[in-house]
């Protein structure tokens, strides 16, 4: 097997850009994929019902995943191209979901007969041109997006170490806070904070405009101004699951129960949570940066840190540089405007 296929199989994310590929390219595939993990069917006639198997304890009937399972394994990948590969690639970061169980299409890309049956696609993938990109480090040369109209001409933004102090403080305020109020039941209604990562500094994407199409939880956002930032320093790489745990090792902040409800929706996993402290991090790294092939390996799912607790990276878009100090300025390039076109769904850059 080529480096790389087992990693982009091991991550909901993976899995899930394999799924939306094979949707792509085969109508069949695409419609077989929706009907079972919406729990639908089709009448002779052609319209769509509930399923039968929908209560039951095995999600999909092993009938279907067969036949689904040798469309996959026959599927024509001689014509996959970069273009449909960045397509369901941010298909699968806007479908990632923190707050509430997984999709059917996630849970469906994550059964063992139809994570085998992706393999030849992840194989393809991995052994694409566009695996650079999957692994590459941070650029020196990257650009922050704002999504508000460009006649604002907002500066980025200051003073992180004031922003990961007040980051940590209201973390902490708001663990202690859960820890009274909220109840100690994973299976309680009850909401919180998702995300893994502080919010409030400069953030940066490598290539554009591929990044423009890679965020998770969107706002639907149809304009975009790109703002064109260096940066230097010690970065931290998250390639893979193992280097997020050693950050969570190494700098260890509790959230188990500011976290709990959420991620038990999000994974199944009752137990003791943690992330990064990232005003801790600062004092040892100015920039962290998670690769591709990192977020698909390890977003949205369990990550365990030790036999007690573990972490999930939340809410940070693939190929995304977090600036944890003073060392990101904008530089002597232009901004860019760029309009989300609705006939293609693609970024086009405004003349």
């Amino acid at each position: 097997m080529t480096p790389h296929v087992e990693s982009i199989l091991e991550g909901p994310r993976g899995r899930r850009l394999c799924l939306e590929l094979a949707r792509e390219l085969e109508p069949d595939i695409a419609s077989a994929i929706f009907r079972l993990a919406h729990g639908v069917e089709k009448t002779s006639e052609g319209i769509l019902v509930p399923a039968p198997w929908v209560d039951d304890a095995e999600p999909f009937p092993a009938s279907m995943l067969e036949h689904l399972s040798a469309d996959l394994a026959s599927l024509d990948l001689s014509g996959l191209d970069t273009t449909q590969t960045v397509t369901a690639l941010g298909r699968s970061v806007n479908s990632a979901m923190y707050w509430q169980e997984p999709d059917g299409a996630d849970v469906l890309a994550g059964h063992p007969i139809i994570r085998s049956a992706l393999a030849d696609i992840a194989e393809r993938i991995a052994t694409s041109p566009i695996m650079e990109w999957f692994t590459e480090s941070r650029r020196t040369e990257q650009w922050a997006i704002d999504w508000r109209s460009a006649n604002a001409w907002p500066p980025l933004p200051k003073h992180p170490r004031q922003t990961l102090r007040q980051w940590a403080i209201e973390e902490r305020a708001e663990e202690e806070r859960a820890a009274r109020e909220r109840p100690r039941d994973p299976n309680a209604s009850w909401g919180g904070t998702w995300w893994s990562i502080p919010l409030g500094l400069v953030k940066t994407v490598g290539r554009l405009p591929a990044g423009l199409g890679l965020e998770e939880d969107g706002y639907g956002w149809k304009q975009a101004t790109s703002i064109p930032v260096r940066g230097s320093g010690r970065t931290f790489e998250v390639r893979s699951a193992e280097d997020w745990i050693l950050l969570c090792r190494e700098f260890p902040l509790e959230v188990t129960a500011s976290r709990r409800h959420v991620w038990f929706q999000a994974t199944g996993r009752d137990g003791r949570w943690v992330i990064p402290d990232w005003e801790r991090v600062a004092n040892e790294w100015d920039a962290v940066h998670l690769t591709l092939l990192g977020y698909l390996s390890s977003a949205t799912r369990v990550l365990h840190v030790d036999t007690e607790t573990a972490s999930v990276i939340g809410g940070w878009d693939p190929d995304t540089t977090i600036w944890l100090t003073d060392v990101a300025r904008e530089w002597d390039g232009p901004r860019q405007d760029w309009h989300l076109d609705g006939g293609s769904d693609t970024w086009i850059l405004t003349l």
